[in-house]
C-alpha cells in the first residue's frame, strides 16, 4: 500500500479516511505538526454519503460531514435548485476551511447508487404546538417513496433516519425496504444522549468532553435517561448530584425539541440532529466501532418485537454489529414496554 504524507496543520484529523491508518505527529517548540496519511491504494475510494432532503437538517448534516473530512457528500432533493445551492454554498467555504472532501448535488435520484451511507432527512418538520407523532401520517409517505429505491440503488449501505417521528419511521423503513435491521439506524438515542451530556456539563460546570450519559427508549418525551450509566470522568453522576436533580435534567432533555420549536416559531431543531447524524456516519465510514445509542428494530431485546427504539450498539462499517442491554429498574422496564406497545399500536393502525 502506498501512502502520501501531507502537512495539514494541528487541526486536521489524524487518520486516513481510505484505510483507517493513523497519521504520524511530531512536536515542535510551538505546536504539534500533524502529517495526514492519505491512502492512495487503488480500489480504496473515499467513502460516500448521500443525503435525501436538502433543507436545514440535510444541509447541516452535509456541512458537519465535510468539516470533519468524513466522506464525499451527495445532496438530493425533489425541490429543484435547493441541493445545488446548498452544495455550492458549503464548497465556497472550502478554501478557508481546507476541506479534503466535497459536497455535490444530484440531478437524479439514481446518483445515490453505491453509497456507503444514506441519510434520510426529507419530510415535514414540526410547527409550534405539534407533537412528533403528528407528523407520522404525512412523513410515512416519504418513507414509502424512498425505502425500496434506496434498497435497489445502495443495498449495502447503512441508512440513517432523521425524519420524525424517528422510531416509527425507522420501523417503517425496515419493513418497506426489506433491508436488515442492522443497516437502518435512527438518531433518537444519540441526540437525546448528547443533549443530556450538555445539560450535565452545564450544571456541574465541567467540559462536555468529560461527561458520558446514556439515554435509551423512544425519542422525545418518553426517553429514559440512565443515571447508573452516566458519569463525569468516571465518577458516577449521582455522587455529584441528587437523583431529583438528574431527573430534572432528563425532563429538560425530553422537552428540548419542543422548547426549540416554540422559541424558533417557524423551525424545528437542526444543528444537534445534524451533528448526531454526522456522528453515526463517521462511525460507519471510518469503522470506529463506537458504542452509540441508536434506534433500530428490536427482535426480542427487553421482550420487544418489531418496533425501533434506541439502545446502545456497536456501530461500524456494516451498521450495527452488537447490541448492549443496560440493566433497567422495574419502573424503567414498564416505561420501555409501554412506549413500545403504543408505537406498535400506531403502526398497526396506520401503517397500511
Amino acid at each position: 500500500m502506498n501512502h502520501n504524507f501531507f502537512l495539514m496543520g494541528r487541526a486536521c484529523e489524524n487518520r486516513c479516511v481510505g484505510c483507517g491508518q493513523f497519521a504520524l505527529t511530531r512536536q515542535s517548540s510551538h505546536n504539534i505538526i500533524t502529517y495526514y496519511v492519505e491512502c492512495r491504494r487503488e480500489g480504496v475510494p473515499m467513502k460516500r454519503v448521500s443525503i435525501i432532503g436538502s433543507g436545514n437538517v440535510g444541509a447541516h448534516t452535509a456541512f458537519f460531514l465535510v468539516e470533519k473530512g468524513i466522506a464525499d457528500v451527495t445532496l438530493f432533493d425533489t425541490k429543484e435548485g435547493i441541493p445545488k445551492g446548498n452544495a455550492l454554498d458549503i464548497m465556497e467555504a472550502a478554501p478557508i476551511r481546507t476541506y479534503r472532501t466535497s459536497v455535490r448535488s444530484a440531478e437524479s435520484f439514481d446518483e445515490i447508487r453505491g453509497s456507503d451511507v444514506v441519510v434520510l432527512a426529507a419530510g415535514s418538520v414540526r410547527r409550534p404546538g405539534m407533537h412528533r407523532d403528528d407528523l407520522f401520517e404525512e412523513n410515512l409517505q416519504v418513507i414509502k417513496q424512498w425505502a425500496k429505491p434506496v434498497k435497489d440503488l445502495a443495498p449495502e449501505s447503512t441508512v440513517i433516519v432523521l425524519t420524525e417521528p424517528v422510531d416509527l419511521l425507522t420501523t417503517v423503513f425496515v419493513r418497506e425496504s426489506g433491508m436488515k435491521r442492522e443497516q437502518v439506524l435512527g438518531v433518537g438515542g444519540i441526540l437525546d444522549s448528547t443533549r443530556l451530556v450538555f445539560a450535565l456539563s452545564r450544571d456541574i460546570g465541567v467540559s462536555p468532553e468529560n461527561v458520558s450519559a446514556l439515554v435509551i427508549g423512544r425519542h422525545g418525551s418518553e426517553m429514559i435517561g440512565l443515571a447508573r450509566y452516566s458519569c463525569i470522568s468516571g465518577i458516577p453522576v449521582l455522587q455529584l448530584m441528587l437523583p431529583e436533580q438528574f431527573e430534572s435534567l432528563v425532563n429538560e432533555v425530553r422537552n428540548a425539541g419542543d422548547f426549540i420549536v416554540e422559541m424558533a416559531k417557524r423551525s424545528t431543531a437542526y444543528y444537534a440532529p445534524s451533528a448526531a447524524a454526522a456522528e453515526v456516519a463517521d462511525a460507519v465510514c471510518r469503522n470506529t466501532r463506537r458504542i452509540l445509542s441508536v434506534s433500530l428494530v428490536l427482535t426480542g431485546e427487553y421482550g420487544i418485537e418489531g418496533i425501533a427504539m434506541s439502545v446502545p450498539a456497536v456501530v461500524g462499517e456494516r451498521g450495527v454489529s452488537r447490541i448492549f442491554l443496560p440493566r433497567l429498574s422495574e419502573e424503567q422496564k414498564v416505561q420501555f414496554t409501554r412506549s413500545a406497545e403504543e408505537m406498535l399500536e400506531k403502526i398497526g393502525r396506520e401503517f397500511l
